[in-house]
C-alpha cells in the first residue's frame, strides 16, 4: 500500500539518524562519566596533597600504622572469650562504682516518686542539711584541685542573696525582666574590657566553658560556610586544648586536626599547624593557658599565622580568665593572649571559674559583633512566633546571671588583683618546691614553665598514678593525666592556704611509693605497688591501642551518676 510504502522509507530514512543519536547519547554519557571520574581524581589528589603537606610522609606512615592497630585491637577484642573476659570486668567495675558513689546501707532514704503529700519547710530544710553532709573530698579545706573556686564565704552569702531577688528570673524574656538583661550586657561588657577588646567587639554570656567553646566554634563554621561556601570544616587544636573541642567537632560536624605540643614547652608545635591549613580549614585555636599542663600557647605565633592565612584564631581562656588579665597588675611575668594580638577573633572567658561567680556562668568574646551573628539561632516562621535565641539554651537562670553580676561588682579590680597574687604565688611555690626540694626534685619533673595557677609534674622512676593514689588515701583530689603520665595541680584560693600540707604529704608519698618499689625490686620482684582506681584506670587506658574498652568504663561511669 502506498502509506505503507511511505512509512517504510520514513524508518529506513530515520535509522541512521537514531544510530546517530544513539552515538551522541552514548558520547555524551561517556564525556560525563569521564568528567566525574576525573573530577573524583582531583578530589582524591587534593585530599592526599594536603594530607602529605601537613602531616608528611613519616606522619602519615605512622597515623595508617596506629589506625591499623587499633582496628586489629579492636577485632580482637570482639573474640568471644575475650570479650566475654572484658564484659565481665567491666561488669565488676559497675559493682564497684556503684558501691563508690551510689548511698547503701542501713538509714539510706531513696527517693523515686513524689512524696504524696509535700513536705512541710522544716523537713526539707533537715534532708537538705544531710545532704550537705554526706562524705566528700574536703574542699573547704584546699584539698580538691580546681573544681571549686572559692570566693569566701561573705560572696557566697552575697550571691545566696542575688538568687533569692532573681529566681524567676528568665532573660529569654527581657520586657518582663529588664534587670537581669542589664545586668548580661554589663557582664559581657566588663569582661569585653579586660581582654582589651576594641570599638565594635560583641560577646554572649554563656552556661560555662564548653558552651563558650562550642558557640565559638559553631560561629567559625557558619562564618566559612556563608562567606567561602566551606561544606567540609576543619579546625586546628594543640592536643592540649580543651576536650569541648573535641565536642564540637562531633556535635557540628567539624573535622579535627590535633597538633602535638612537644617538650620541654609543652607549647603547640607552628610549623606542624601552618603545614595542616588548607581550603577547608575554619578554625585556629590556643590556650591561655591550657587545662592539662597548664602552659600558654605561642598565641602571637598563631596570631601571625591567622592573619597571613586570614583564618579565626581562637584563645581558650576559660582556665585564664580572671587571672591572665591581671599577672603584669600582680607582679608576674605574663605573655601576650588577648585582643591586642591581631589575628585573635575569639576568646572563651570562664567568669565561673577564678571570678568567682557561681557554676554556670561563662563568655564567649568576639573581636566584632559581626562574628556573634554566627552562632544566633532565629527562626521567623514558627507557629509559636518568631523566635530568637543567642545560644544553645532558650530559657536561661537570671538568678545565675544575677550572683555573676554581684560577683563582678563586689570583688572588683583589687579583689581580683589580690587574688591573682595569693593563687599565682602559691603556684610558683609549689613549682618550685617541686624543681628545688631534694626529694622531690629528685623523683618528680614539672612539664614546661607554667606562668598562672597549674602546675603539672610528672614521675622519672616512679608511677605517677601510684603517686596520685597514695595522695588520695590522704584525703587529696588532684588531677591525673595521659600523654605523658602525670598529675597536675589547679592552685585556687582554697589550694593556696593549704599548699604546704600539699607538699608535706606529696613528699611522704613519693617517698611511701619509692620504698615500696624498691622493697619489691630487692626482693627479686617487678615493682607492683598496690594500684589504686587512678592507677588502674589509667594503666588500662595506656596499654590498649584501642579506646573501646576505656569507652564502655566511661559509659558505665555516666549511667551510675543517675542511679538513684
Amino acid at each position: 500500500m502506498p502509506g505503507s510504502s511511505r512509512l517504510a522509507i520514513s524508518l529506513r530514512d530515520a535509522a541512521p539518524k537514531m544510530a546517530r543519536q544513539r552515538q551522541l547519547v552514548a558520547l555524551n554519557l561517556d564525556i560525563i562519566r569521564n568528567i566525574v571520574f576525573v573530577l573524583f581524581l582531583l578530589r582524591l589528589t587534593r585530599r592526599a596533597f594536603y594530607a602529605l603537606k601537613g602531616r608528611g610522609p613519616i606522619g602519615l606512615t605512622v597515623s595508617l600504622y596506629a589506625s591499623i592497630r587499633r582496628s586489629l585491637y579492636g577485632i580482637f577484642l570482639r573474640l568471644p572469650g575475650v570479650r566475654d573476659k572484658v564484659a565481665t570486668q567491666i561488669a565488676e567495675a559497675k559493682i564497684n562504682l556503684e558501691r563508690k558513689l551510689v548511698p547503701s546501707g542501713p538509714g539510706v532514704e531513696r527517693h523515686l516518686r513524689l512524696p504524696d503529700e509535700g513536705w512541710t519547710d522544716e523537713r526539707v530544710r533537715e534532708e537538705l542539711a544531710r545532704l550537705a553532709g554526706m562524705e566528700h573530698t574536703r574542699w573547704e579545706e584546699g584539698r580538691v584541685s580546681g573544681a571549686v573556686y572559692h570566693g569566701g564565704e561573705d560572696l557566697a552569702k552575697l550571691q545566696t542573696e542575688a538568687f533569692g531577688l532573681f529566681t524567676v528570673a528568665n532573660p529569654i524574656h527581657p520586657d518582663v525582666f529588664p534587670a537581669v538583661r542589664k545586668m548580661e550586657a554589663e557582664i559581657v561588657a566588663m569582661v569585653l574590657s579586660l581582654f582589651n577588646a576594641p570599638d565594635g567587639a560583641g560577646g554572649v554570656s554563656t552556661s560555662g566553658g564548653t558552651e563558650s567553646i562550642l558557640m565559638a566554634c559553631l560561629s567559625a563554621r557558619q562564618k566559612a560556610y556563608h562567606e567561602r561556601g566551606v561544606r567540609k570544616p576543619e579546625m586546628i587544636l594543640p592536643n592540649t586544648a580543651h576536650a569541648a573541642f573535641l565536642k564540637a567537632s562531633e556535635y557540628f560536624g567539624i573535622k579535627v586536626h590535633l597538633v602535638k605540643c612537644p617538650a620541654p614547652s609543652y607549647k603547640v608545635h607552628i610549623p606542624s599547624v601552618s603545614r595542616l591549613i588548607n581550603p577547608n580549614t575554619i578554625l585556629l585555636v590556643g590556650s591561655a593557658p591550657n587545662f592539662p599542663h597548664g602552659i600558654i600557647d605561642d598565641l602571637t605565633a598563631l596570631s601571625r599565622l591567622a592573619v597571613k592565612k586570614h583564618i579565626p584564631l581562637h584563645v581558650d581562656c576559660c582556665l585564664g580568665s580572671f587571672l591572665m588579665p591581671f599577672l603584669a597588675k600582680a607582679g608576674f611575668p605574663t605573655e601576650p593572649f588577648d585582643f591586642r594580638l591581631p589575628g585573635v577573633t575569639s576568646i572563651s572567658v570562664d567568669t565561673h571559674k577564678y571570678g568567682f561567680a557561681p557554676k554556670g556562668n561563662s563568655t564567649v568574646l568576639y573581636r566584632d559583633s559581626s562574628l556573634r551573628q554566627y552562632q544566633y539561632f532565629v527562626t521567623p516562621n514558627w507557629p509559636g512566633g518568631v523566635y530568637g535565641s543567642p545560644s544553645v539554651a532558650g530559657s536561661r537562670p537570671g538568678a545565675l546571671i544575677a550572683g555573676c553580676w554581684a560577683s563582678l561588682m563586689r570583688t572588683g579590680e583589687a579583689g581580683y588583683i589580690s587574688a591573682c597574687h595569693t593563687i599565682v604565688g602559691a603556684a610558683r611555690r609549689l613549682e618550685e618546691a617541686i624543681r628545688e626540694d631534694p626529694l622531690l626534685s629528685a623523683e618528680l619533673r614539672v612539664l614546661g614553665r607554667p606562668l598562672v595557677s597549674v602546675v603539672s609534674f610528672r614521675a622519672v622512676g616512679l608511677d605517677v598514678y601510684a603517686i596520685a593514689d597514695a595522695m588520695s588515701a590522704r584525703g587529696w583530689h588532684l588531677n591525673a593525666l595521659q600523654d605523658p603520665p602525670a598529675v597536675h595541680v589547679a592552685v585556687t584560693l582554697p589550694v593556696a592556704g593549704a599548699v604546704d600540707d600539699l607538699l608535706n604529704d606529696l613528699r611522704a608519698c613519693v617517698a611511701e611509693v619509692g620504698e615500696a618499689e624498691r622493697k619489691e625490686i630487692a626482693e627479686g620482684r617487678a615493682p607492683k605497688t598496690k594500684k589504686g582506681d587512678t592507677a588502674a584506670l589509667y594503666g588500662v587506658a595506656g596499654s590498649f591501642p584501642n579506646k573501646s574498652v576505656v569507652v564502655e568504663l566511661l559509659n558505665t561511669f555516666l549511667d551510675t551518676l543517675y542511679k538513684a
